[in-house]
């Protein structure tokens, strides 16, 4: 019997489960280590966010579905990998309970395969005074996003007592990621003052790291529309100009204080921004698991980027920006040192950004790092569940399937606004998500693959999505046939 775990419930580690519980014989363990009870729709969280969704609706308990499934479930959280194999003692992994009443406990679970999906650590630290704990606000997680709604009630309700009010909307350092989750954030607060008639006495700011608007982390796309190439600046552009949102870019945010954030930009300048509600995504970090040897040497460098996150089959030769290319992309996310070890979703090490590096002459630099969420994630959970499940059933030796983000194509719904007749959303599709300038030499990606538009009929793909996708996570019949 082969056991397989897991480290980590969120998109990419929940698929590769649900996958290899369909694709593995009952004589196969699957176990699951996550320190979070519940799944979580984060998509949606920026509904959360707004007040138009409660937390219940992005959110569902794993265990009776991994019950049903027949997957082992830890509420647990881990802390440390013991990778080598020593005679009858096989590679483990070290785990901390984090159940109600539990918590502390620990244990060391033995494995065959484990896959590293444990997404992101919030580094909320990196910027002094940042996150709810501090005095900015988040949508990361459910509890966040409701936060952050009360927060923008209490904006609303002086609104309406003629305060005026400025809200800023961004990210909170100069290497974050998920400017998209930003972006569709500050549509949401803007849509939601604008149907309360309160628009006229809020400013409504954009703070990003991004170069230009559209960037959105991966170097912005150029797509043919009519005819006509355009590309995602120049319509995201006229979204900000329509609905009236300044934006402050290729910022890093050096600190905040109450009511007020500090910040550089990559020019040198720094310069202050007043606040009366802020909402600062984080920078991202790996979760911090050690690793250790038979004999008890820490080999983490070894095996970890400095970010935290797991070195898998990439080129992480420091190169120049001119230099960079598709084939420095991951394909099967397995770690050189170890056969049986596998990095996916938010939990891998990029070998680099999508979007230029870009330095301040302070030496700071500001310059989205490359999303790994959503699509892309839940393909790598995928294709990675199915190459163990070879070599468990079949003998393969070397990973079967491949998921380069280089090779790879992502739709991506971000929205501006709910509402069935008020709603938009900017729909995006790229080919592929890395650019590759020797197949696509002049714009990276295929343009007739990469698309976008802005309206009504994307957020009505968007809601739809929302209550798919859960059903999937569920693993309610026919999910298999539901693409990721």
């Amino acid at each position: 019997m082969a056991r397989v775990v897991i480290l980590g419930a969120g998109i990419s580690g929940h698929t590769a489960a649900l996958h290899l519980r369909r694709l593995l014989g009952k004589d196969h363990e699957v176990v699951v280590v996550s320190p979070n009870a519940d799944w979580n729709w984060i998509p949606s969280n920026i509904w959360v966010g707004v007040g138009r969704m409660p937390p219940e609706a992005v959110t569902f308990p794993l265990a009776p579905v991994y019950r049903r499934q027949g997957i082992t479930f830890h509420q647990a959280r881990a802390v440390a990998i013991w990778p080598d194999e020593d005679g009858d003692s096989g590679p483990a992994v070290d785990i901390i309970s984090t159940v109600p009443g539990r918590g502390g406990e620990q244990e060391r679970l033995g494995y065959d395969y484990l896959i590293n999906a444990t997404g992101p650590k919030l580094n909320f630290a990196a910027t002094p005074g940042l996150g709810p704990d501090g005095n900015s606000l988040s949508v990361c997680t459910p509890g966040h996003a409701q936060q952050a709604a009360r927060a923008l009630d209490g904006v609303i309700e002086k609104l309406r007592a003629g305060q005026h009010q400025t809200l800023v909307v961004g990210v909170g350092h100069g290497m974050c990621t998920c400017e998209g989750a930003a972006f569709e954030y500050t549509f949401n607060v803007e849509h939601e003052l604008r149907t309360r008639g309160l628009r006229d006495l809020a400013d409504v700011i954009y703070l990003s790291n991004e170069y230009e608007l559209g960037d959105f982390g991966v170097g912005g796309m150029v797509f043919q529309q009519q005819g006509f190439l355009s590309s995602s600046q120049i319509w995201t552009e006229s979204l900000f100009r329509e609905r009236g949102v300044k934006a402050i870019l290729r910022a890093h945010v050096e600190r905040v204080e109450p009511g007020k954030i500090y910040y550089e930009t990559l020019d040198g300048t720094r310069d202050t921004l007043a606040f009366d509600f802020a909402m600062l995504l984080p920078p991202f970090r790996g979760a911090d698991l050690k690793a250790y040897d038979r004999a008890g040497a820490e080999i983490t460098a070894d095996l970890f980027a400095p970010s935290g996150f797991l070195k898998v089959d990439a080129d992480y030769t420091p190169k120049a920006r001119e230099q960079w290319r598709a084939e420095d992309w991951p394909q099967t996310y397995q770690s050189p040192r170890y056969a049986n070890l596998f990095g996916i979703g938010i939990a891998f090490a990029p070998p680099h950004a999508i979007s230029t590096q870009r330095t301040s002459p302070n030496g700071t630099v500001i310059a989205p790092a490359p999303p790994r969420t959503g699509m892309p994630s839940a393909v790598m959970g995928r294709q990675v569940a199915h190459s163990i499940a070879d070599m468990i059933r079949h003998g393969a030796t070397q990973p079967t399937h491949t998921a380069s983000m280089a090779a790879m194509g992502a739709a991506c719904i971000a929205s501006a606004g709910t509402g069935i007749r008020t709603g938009t959303a900017a729909a995006m599709t790229m080919y592929p998500v890395v650019p590759d300038y020797t197949r696509f030499p002049v714009h990276g990606r295929s343009v007739k693959d990469t698309y976008g538009e802005i309206g009504l009929a994307a957020h009505w793909v968007k809601h739809l999505l929302h209550y798919v996708f859960i059903y999937k996570a569920k693993a309610r019949p026919g999910w298999a046939f539901l693409p990721e």
